[in-house]
This record gives C-alpha cells, structure tokens and sequence, in this order.
C-alpha cells in the first residue's frame, strides 16, 4: 500500500534553493514518484497551478502543473519529468504570480508558443504543444528548473520595489 502524500514546504524569495540549477533525473525510481505525489498535493493545497521541485526544496529536475486545481473532479495532473523548451514562437503579455513569490504579481513577456519534450512518470517521451495559459505556466515552471523567477523577468525598479515591501512583510511577521 503507498504512503498518502505529503504536504511540503514551499520555499519563498529569496531562498538560494529557488536559484539552484535543478539537475536531471536519470532513473524514475519509488523516491521520484514520492516526490510528484508530495508535490501534486502540495500544489492542490497551496492552491496553485504548477510546482517546480526547487520549490519544495529538492534539486530534480520534474514539474507538475494542472490548469484546473480548483476543479476536484475534473483536475487533469501533469508531471513533467527533465522538462526542456525546444521551440519558441511569438509573443504574449500576462499577469503572473507564484507560490514562492509571495504577495506579488506582475505582467511577464513569454513566448506564445512553445514546443516540449521531456518524459512522464513512467519514462515515456513526452511532446507537448502549448500556447495560452499552459504555454505561460509550462515557461514559468522550467525557468525555476532553472534558477530564474518570474521577476526576474521584470524591470529592475519593479524588481527592487518589490524587494523593499517583501522586506517590510518579512519584518512584520
């Protein structure tokens, strides 16, 4: 019988974990899929739509997303195993946040196309071609494989203002 997931630590800015570089996985063994049951929970929980491992403190290179959450008989869980953006195509404006930037939000530029590949949980090669949301969300959660965030797409002075309030925030609690 397999343990019931895990609810993990979401590590926050400016954790050094969320700018490691995430490493490959070489073998899908019982502690992988440990690890993207924990994280699927995790994200069900935060409530989100994506998880990159770094998030939650471990270096593999996996992700897990799912466009509808919130939908509990209708969710649809992705995980995403050395997930790599092959293509790229257009351009696109949206409002992004994420669960490891906490009390923020801001308009990113991404790519409105992007092609894929990695494996699924059961070693299988993976191709996928996303645009809208889940080309937005595939993007944001390999730049955290990455080492990048999503401010980091932002400009310098939004960056820094948000720097000064998460100091604020932080000092209040």
């Amino acid at each position: 019988m397999s343990e019931q997931p895990k609810k993990m630590k979401i590590h926050t800015y400016p954790d050094p974990v969320l700018r490691a570089k995430a490493k490959p996985i070489t073998d899908i063994n019982g502690d992988i899929k440990a690890l993207t049951d924990n994280m699927l929970h995790t994200m069900y929980g935060a409530p989100g739509i994506g998880l990159a491992a770094n998030q939650v403190g471990s270096l593999d290179r996996v992700i897990v997303f799912d466009l509808k959450p919130k939908d509990k008989g209708n969710r649809e869980p992705y995980i995403l195993i050395n997930p790599e953006i092959v293509e790229r195509e257009g351009e696109v404006k949206s409002e992004e946040a994420c669960l490891s930037v906490i009390d923020y939000s801001a308009e990113v530029r991404r790519s409105a196309e992007v092609l894929v590949r990695g494996v699924d949980i059961n070693g299988k090669p993976v191709e996928i071609e996303a645009d809208d949301l889940l080309a937005i969300c595939l993007q944001h959660e390999i730049d955290h494989l990455n080492g990048v965030l999503f401010i980091d797409h932002i400009s310098s002075l939004k960056r820094a203002l948000y720097k000064k309030r998460l100091k604020k925030i932080l000092n209040r609690e």
